[in-house]
């Protein structure tokens, strides 16, 4: 598990918010397209959600997507809704 996450279960939190951010800038620094740092977020948001279940965490939040997102090009706009829709 996380350790982030591991922390949170360890203090009997019921409640999680995540903010989503830097995808886009984990996958330039790995050399990778945009589109694959959206990806490999949506895969540890999966990680996330599984672990939160086990956990037993009555309510988690996730802010994937803010009204900046919008001044994104279109393209990556739509891989992104592909991936949370």
């Amino acid at each position: 598990m996380a350790k982030p996450l591991k922390n949170l279960v360890q203090n009997h939190l019921g409640n999680v918010a995540i903010i989503m951010d830097g995808n886009g800038r984990w996958a330039k620094k790995n050399a990778l397209k945009i589109s694959k740092g959206h990806e490999k977020g949506v895969s540890i948001v999966k990680e996330i959600v599984e672990e939160s279940i086990n956990q037993k965490i009555k309510s988690l939040t996730l802010y994937a997507f803010s009204s900046e997102n919008w001044g994104r090009p279109v393209q990556e706009i739509n891989a992104i809704k592909n991936l949370i829709i």
